[in-house]
């Protein structure tokens, strides 16, 4: 079985928010996600719980063979390796990683659902999803991902970390 094409996101706002990032697309390597393009880092406005620290985000796309749910509960586990907590929903967090996609599937299950269902309402993941997957359509959808960028109705601020030329990120593994 060839691997599946993936979307994820990424977010922090504790802590050194770079730093955390950089460690998160580090561990995917250990669970069979192979990382082929990573989006700049982006500073965001929270949305929902606005009394917290910005956001960094940033969006990849990778390969697995990992199943759906297993990738999740991989992901989950970074998370608790890095030692984020979420006290609850939307608030502060040291690491939060979404999976957004999921080759061209569409799951309905009570712990994943994807396409992830708030990702064409928000900011902070159209923009970084658009610098490296501007024309993916996904069947469920009506438009691509920039097409839902350009109509969002998300207000929340989002702007390049440093300059997007030379992030304090890692690029793909070689």
């Amino acid at each position: 079985m060839p691997p599946t094409l993936v979307y994820l996101s990424l977010g922090s706002n504790l802590g050194d928010r770079a730093a955390n990032l950089n460690t998160a697309i580090s561990a995917l390597a250990g669970i069979s996600v192979r990382v082929s393009k990573i989006s700049g880092f982006y500073e965001t406005e929270p949305v929902d719980f606005l009394d917290q620290p910005w956001f960094l985000n940033c969006a990849l796309e990778a390969e697995t063979d990992l199943p759906p749910l297993d990738l999740l509960h991989a992901l989950r586990a970074i998370e608790q390796q890095m030692g984020s907590k979420k006290a609850f929903a939307k608030g502060p967090r040291l690491m939060d990683l979404d999976v957004l996609l999921y080759g061209r599937e569409t799951i309905t299950a009570p712990e994943l659902r994807i396409p992830h269902p708030r990702m064409l309402s928000r900011n902070f993941v159209l923009v970084p999803l658009a610098e490296i997957a501007p024309d993916y359509f996904h069947p469920a959808w009506n438009a691509t991902v920039k097409e839902f960028l350009a109509k969002t109705l998300d207000q929340s601020a989002v702007r390049p970390y440093g300059s997007n030329s030379d992030q304090p990120r890692k690029g793909p593994p070689a």
